[in-house]
């Protein structure tokens, strides 16, 4: 067999051990080590085996990871995000759907400091669902704002993805992050926007709520000031060149654990347990990414993605048929696929492609986290409906369902977006570093 044969061999083992319920971290290895002794025989096989965890782990860009999953479980300890909740809640009292604006852009915020989407999801729906049902909100409403609103822990910087996404491609972690705010920024206001049109066309899933007074509005101000500092300090010296992505999740996992510390919203024994989930959650990313490496460096030896474009090529298919093809890839493979998964394995064969085509590699990121995102959101295996039905049982998961169906709708329309204006994206980049 020739190598690109070896090689889409490789990607069909690695879909059925998948669909058999493998664990993505053993796929990986698996199909990359068996693809290298193949390839380079036992003597390179093992060797890269051996280095491959020792390259990933001592990595100065990845150290980054386990720092901001750190950061993200201190904030959620902390009731940070409830403080943000109560305060866009009273701002927007009066606001027809405003629980439901005001459950979206505590969830944006909260993402600013978590990075997690899942997080982001369970954190806020401990906190706004039973404010939600109280007020007479619709289930599904409720819900579906709450799913949307956690898919945006990776998009609002910082973000996991980004940061494994660039260790794959080769980019710089800062300028990933600046290209996704904006899009993050937009993305939230079309949630926003959908949540208010689902209000207005159905006025008995949102009831009216009591307008608050100047005085109330001002007094819950001042709440959320220890996300705007923690955020400023973290994301803002990123991007004023201060801090390196490293040194801020840093001095931001300390800074959060210090706010809770001061501010007596934590106990030694929540800090333990935050510490302890952070180990084990960056710990199973890390297995994920050797894996990955090895399925890598697997696909690089065999010049599968450089077949691919050839193949695109010989057919003159378009730029923008190869990535709208891409983009239904990837949404379908988000109905079985974790979503830090789907990146490692997909964009050490696509990104080839996508750059033999003339598109920006740090645009390509930002569809990348936008389609994973849907992937976390659309029926029937979204990750984020099954966390919000695991806080409220006695919810259906139909009726979850149901509420996310309109909030489909602004992830794709942000994706033409970008593709109608790649300077969503690029702008910001290359205004920070020229």
């Amino acid at each position: 067999m020739s190598p690109p044969a070896i090689g889409a061999a490789g990607v069909l083992a690695l879909f059925v051990l998948l669909f058999l319920r493998v664990p993505v971290w053993a796929s990986l290895a698996l199909v990359g080590f068996f693809g290298n002794l193949v390839l380079s025989g036992p003597q390179a096989a093992f060797a890269l085996a051996g280095t491959t965890p020792f390259d990933a782990a001592s990595a100065y860009t990845l150290s980054v990871i386990p720092l901001f999953v750190l950061m993200g479980e201190v904030a959620s300890g902390t009731r940070l995000s409830a403080d943000l909740f109560n305060a866009a809640r009273v701002m927007l009292s009066g606001v027809r759907g405003g629980l439901s604006v005001a459950a979206l852009a505590a969830s944006a915020c909260f993402g600013a400091v978590c990075g997690s989407s899942v997080a982001t999801a369970a954190t806020m729906t401990r906190i706004a669902l039973p404010e939600m049902r109280k007020a007479g909100y619709d289930d599904g409403l409720a819900t579906g704002s709450l799913a949307a609103g956690g898919s945006l822990g990776i998009l609002i910087p910082p973000s996991i993805i980004l940061v494994i996404y660039a260790a794959i491609a080769e980019q710089s972690v800062p300028k990933l992050f600046a290209a996704a705010l904006i899009p993050g920024l937009v993305l939230t206001a079309l949630y926003i926007a959908v949540a208010v049109a689902v209000a207005w066309l159905r006025p008995h899933y949102a009831p009216s709520a009591e307008t608050a007074s100047l005085a109330e509005r001002l007094k819950v101000i001042a709440g959320p000031w220890q996300f705007l500092a923690l955020f400023t300090v973290t994301i803002g010296g990123i991007y004023a060149g201060i801090f390196s992505p490293t040194e801020a999740a840093a001095i931001g996992a300390f800074g959060a654990i210090a706010l809770g510390i001061l501010g007596r919203r934590i106990t030694a024994a929540q800090l333990w347990q935050s510490i302890e989930t952070s180990v084990v959650m960056s710990c199973v990313l890390f297995v994920i990414i050797i894996g990955a490496n090895l399925f890598s460096f697997f696909m690089v030896q065999t010049h599968f993605p450089v077949l691919l474009a050839d193949g695109a090529t010989a057919l003159n298919l378009s730029g923008p048929v190869v990535m709208a093809s891409i983009v239904v890839a990837y949404i379908v493979m988000g109905c079985f696929l974790e979503g830090i998964g789907m990146v490692l394995i997909t964009v050490p064969v696509f990104l080839p492609l996508i750059t033999k085509f003339g598109y920006d590699p740090i645009w390509f990121s930002i569809i990348v986290v936008i389609v994973v995102e849907v992937g976390l959101i659309h029926p029937p295996v979204g990750m984020n409906l099954f966390v919000i039905q695991a806080q409220a049982p006695d919810i259906r998961i139909t009726r979850i369902y149901r509420g996310i169906v309109p909030f489909l709708l602004a992830p794709l329309v942000l994706i033409v977006l970008l593709f109608l204006f790649p300077q969503l994206a690029l702008w910001l980049p290359q205004v920070l570093y020229r």
